[in-house]
């Protein structure tokens, strides 16, 4: 291991974003004075009456959700894309906007409201990438969506606002803004090389071993060398897929064991229930030759040094860079650990 990236500031490139991210691993040292988040810990019932998720209850527009099993998926009632919005656009000198539509769904991953994907079995999880598969088949075959983001918010600190275990996708007719940085990166180095850009970094840090968490058959768990959240990791399939329509039963199950894996170490190295926000990061659905994008999943927690600890994107990463205080090689020993 490089011994001056373990003690000296530099910066590391994102290659999928061609964005740098400074890493100042002498700072993780410094005392901490700051705030310190309430940690709660109630044990949920396994039907709450009072959740708009769960089994059987009414939503707040009045429907009544099925008695359902698993995994329930269904339209958001607070869409942040309107399905129907006016077509328009604004061009009045510096002052420019474009009308933007799409369709928001929610994801139930269990009818357990006290449970986490980090208390679900593999297969359980797995139920949950077959319904991500069908939700992401169902919505390309519209003329007017052009991407569909996965994505789940864990934890009232990262702003989830109901702790029943879902999640949210978000589908849209023009490319959101770190997928088009992603799709220019992986299109230059495909058209360059004729290779995945993850695939070969996938196989230097396999060959390299600093980083990785996890692996098995199909995929491999590491927090990548660019990281900006302290314990921030990436789900990297081992094939070359654009999307994950493209996998089929067995590596469902196989992507499922590794966000297993991930979500239970989390849970394990504060002790706690981990908050995260992750999100898959796939192929646009635009009828264009995608075969550049090699799709994956990532999460990003923001607990820095115990479960009260936070990492905060102020000051300088709001008005520089992302910065981050721990080595992207110590965050992956730390979760190796708790394994």
């Amino acid at each position: 291991m490089n011994t001056d990236l373990q003690d000296y500031s530099h910066k590391r490139l994102n290659i999928l974003t061609n964005e740098w991210v400074l890493v100042s691993p002498h700072r993780a040292k410094r005392p901490w004075q700051g705030q310190n988040e309430e940690i709660i810990k109630v044990k949920a019932s396994a039907h709450d009456l009072s959740c708009y998720l769960c089994a059987g209850n009414k939503r707040i527009n009045g429907e009544q959700n099925p008695d359902y099993k698993n995994v329930f998926v269904f339209i958001n009632d607070f869409a942040a894309l309107q399905k129907d919005s006016k077509s328009f656009e604004v061009n009045d000198g510096l002052l420019t906007a474009q009308s933007e539509t799409g369709i928001c769904k929610v994801v139930c991953f269990s009818h357990d409201h006290s449970k986490s994907l980090a208390d679900l079995t593999a297969e359980e999880i797995q139920k949950v990438v077959f319904a991500w598969q069908k939700e992401f088949k169902e919505l390309r075959e519209n003329d007017t969506i052009n991407y569909i983001q996965i994505f789940e918010n864990k934890g009232a600190v990262m702003g989830c606002s109901n702790p029943h275990p879902h999640g949210q996708i978000w589908s849209q007719s023009t490319l959101p803004n770190e997928v088009a940085k992603k799709d220019k990166q992986q299109q230059s180095y495909f058209l360059k090389n004729k290779t995945s850009l993850l695939g070969d970094y996938l196989s230097q840090e396999l060959k390299k071993r600093e980083r990785i968490i996890f692996e098995n058959d199909a995929f491999v768990v590491l927090v990548p060398f660019w990281a900006v959240w302290p314990f921030e990791t990436m789900i990297i399939p081992k094939t070359h897929q654009p999307n994950i329509a493209d996998l089929n039963a067995k590596e469902a199950l196989l992507f499922a064991e590794a966000i297993s894996v991930i979500t239970k170490a989390y849970d394990k190295l504060f002790n706690t229930s981990f908050p995260y926000s992750s999100g898959i990061h796939q192929s646009p659905t635009n009828n264009k030759n995608n075969n550049h994008w090699h799709w994956h999943m990532s999460f990003y927690p923001p607990l820095l040094r115990s479960a009260t600890v936070k990492k905060f994107m102020v000051g300088y990463e709001m008005f520089g860079s992302p910065q981050r205080d721990i080595s992207a090689e110590q965050a992956a020993e730390s979760l190796r650990k708790v394994l």
